[in-house]
């Protein structure tokens, strides 16, 4: 891209972050797409792992504005944090090209406020069973699958890991990349052999903690 266009892009974004300052929070990452690569990023207190010039990724947010021309909103998983921050792609128009902005808010910040889950509703074979949340031992997330467990029965449930994650009530801490875990069923935590945290429910089922929520852990159950 050329520095004509750089230029027009960075004006148009701080544009849109004086439109939109009521809202975002001064450490949010920017960035604008146009032709399928970056034109403009302007990283906040995370890292959003982008680059200027580099191409868009397809299924990310930019791409999906790209391809849509429609506001997209989503999760986005980072491993240095126990939480998930939220991405939000707005199609604009550089030079009447097509151009994708996207803002990646902080994992404190929140979009709107939501009730936890009171129960979850799983699939067994054909039949759909509401469960009370509090029953939920854990959750997986299995080759692209969602299953949540309760007295060792498994359930399939059609909401992500990144989406619960968001709706669970506070005594559900997220371990690893594809476990949740209820605090009320954990019977002891330990390292293995390999010097891995390792955490034993009250039915001897075993899940592994992951060095990125180890630190999360530790500081809800505090040792």
């Amino acid at each position: 891209m050329n520095n004509e266009l750089n230029s027009c892009a960075k004006d148009i974004s701080e544009q849109y972050i004086s439109i939109l300052s009521d809202w975002i929070p001064t450490d949010s990452s920017i960035a604008i797409a146009v032709d399928n690569s970056y034109i403009f990023i302007e990283p906040g207190q995370h890292s959003i792992h982008l680059e200027m010039g580099q191409q868009v990724l397809s299924g990310s947010i930019a791409d999906q504005v790209l391809r849509t021309q429609k506001k997209t909103e989503t999760i986005l998983d980072n491993l240095s944090s126990a939480t998930p921050f939220y991405g939000v792609g707005y199609p604009i128009f550089i030079q009447d090209e097509p151009a994708a902005l996207v803002v990646i808010l902080p994992s404190t910040f929140s979009i709107k406020k939501t009730e936890p889950f009171q129960f979850l509703t799983g699939k067994q074979g054909e039949e759909w069973n509401p469960v009370a949340i509090n029953k939920v031992s854990h959750i997986e997330s299995l080759q692209k699958k969602t299953w949540f467990y309760v007295e060792s029965e498994q359930f399939k449930t059609n909401i992500t890991l990144k989406e619960l994650q968001l709706r669970l009530p506070s005594y559900f801490i997220r371990i690893h990349r594809s476990y949740i875990v209820n605090i009320h069923f954990i019977k002891k935590m330990a390292r293995d052999l390999t010097s891995n945290f390792i955490i034993t429910l009250v039915d001897g089922d075993e899940l592994p903690v992951s060095q990125s929520y180890i630190n999360n852990l530790r500081s809800v159950l505090e040792f």
